[in-house]
């Protein structure tokens, strides 16, 4: 636990192992070969030139800013679900209705990432105008990395608040079935030339999180779910095969899933975790983005100056380890980048032989 702590959030451990730890298994990519593999296997799968260069980007960057886990790690499964149909790759989202400063838009089931940032786009406008800006999207596709939409706004002066459903991989506290999503939740604010981005899941580790604890066979640091017995457990297989993952906070993490499903479902128009669950595959889910423009706000002069004291404070913070540094949200992100750029991409070597199998 004081371990956790110190690190202040789950994605910060997954990033430090990939690229400082780089067991002999994984290969590094330089960013624009990934991004020219995708863009040619997303050609050859019926994209638009438009679109697929907008999707090996939104892959490609995951990847290159140390997400990997929603970026080349899930690659080939995106392209599965184009295959079976869950992704329709000539389908846009489109308005369905609008009233104030909220739209409901129908994502058509077209690409998740595409729906996503449109959408993103489209809460900036109305915030523009408004200050304020929510788009509700239903029917659409995983977004992957949903603070790659938390970093488009902000990098644009937007707060940015954001959400998406899943089908049931949780269990509410007490509770023995799954019923909940992880249901992860991105708060993006802008600072300086950059932003601080808060990307999580509900759920006290992701599943690619979990994917990558037992990638590695090693115990998680804190209990992550429940093995089929019901019990709790370190053990990141065991919570794989159980499909039960533990929500943070226990019933607080709960709760939250449970609220984040239902202003999803309510706003958008579109289907709950329980509807999505009867599916055969995670599709059609429901997505809620939201702007605001804080430059409209009386003392947005000042807000910089504050952001900057906030964190002076935060990062006097005293780490439980001597040699961690306390980090707020996303701040390590820009030293993943610029290594990843100058030394390749980690990838596991048999993901990337898979993906160019696919090219082939």
């Amino acid at each position: 636990m004081k371990r956790t702590i110190a690190i202040t959030i789950e994605l910060a451990k997954n990033i430090f192992y990939f690229s400082f730890m780089i067991p002999s298994s994984f290969v590094r990519i330089p960013y624009l070969q990934m991004k020219e593999t995708f863009l040619s296997i997303l050609l050859q799968h019926g994209f638009s030139s438009e679109k697929a260069n907008t999707c090996a980007e939104v892959f490609a960057m995951n990847s290159l800013e140390g997400v990997y886990t929603h970026g080349v790690n899930r690659f080939s499964r995106f392209v599965q679900y184009i295959k079976k149909g869950y992704v329709k790759v000539d389908h846009e989202a489109h308005l369905r209705s609008a009233f104030g400063c909220i739209e409901q838009w129908d994502g058509q089931l077209g690409p998740g990432p595409i729906n996503a940032l449109r959408c993103t786009t489209r809460s900036m406008e109305i915030a523009s105008t408004n200050g304020f800006g929510c788009v509700a999207l239903a029917n659409t596709n995983h977004w992957m990395r949903g603070g790659y939409y938390g970093l488009q706004a902000a990098r644009k002066g937007f707060v940015f608040i954001g959400w998406t459903n899943t089908t049931a991989n949780m269990p509410a506290w007490g509770a023995v079935e799954s019923k909940l999503g992880n249901n992860p939740i991105v708060i993006a604010v802008p600072y300086k030339e950059d932003a601080i981005v808060l990307d999580m899941a509900m759920s006290q580790y992701s599943y690619g999180s979990l994917e990558l604890y037992s990638l590695k066979n090693e115990k998680l640091l804190v209990p992550g779910g429940f093995n089929s017995e019901g019990n709790l457990t370190h053990d990141a297989a065991s919570i794989l095969k159980s499909r039960r993952a533990l929500p943070i906070g226990y019933w607080k993490g709960a709760g939250m899933s449970l609220l984040l499903d239902i202003l999803a479902t309510i706003l958008s128009g579109g289907l709950s975790t329980t509807q999505i669950s009867q599916l055969s595959a995670e599709h059609s889910v429901s997505q809620v983005f939201i702007s605001i423009d804080i430059s409209k706000l009386s003392h947005y002069p000042a807000i910089e100056k504050t952001i900057q004291q906030i964190l002076e404070d935060y990062h006097t913070s005293i780490p439980v380890e001597e040699e961690k540094r306390i980090r707020y949200p996303g701040e390590h992100i820009n030293v993943i980048r610029e290594k990843n750029l100058r030394e390749g991409i980690p990838v596991l070597k048999k993901v990337w032989d898979e993906i160019c199998l696919i090219r082939s």
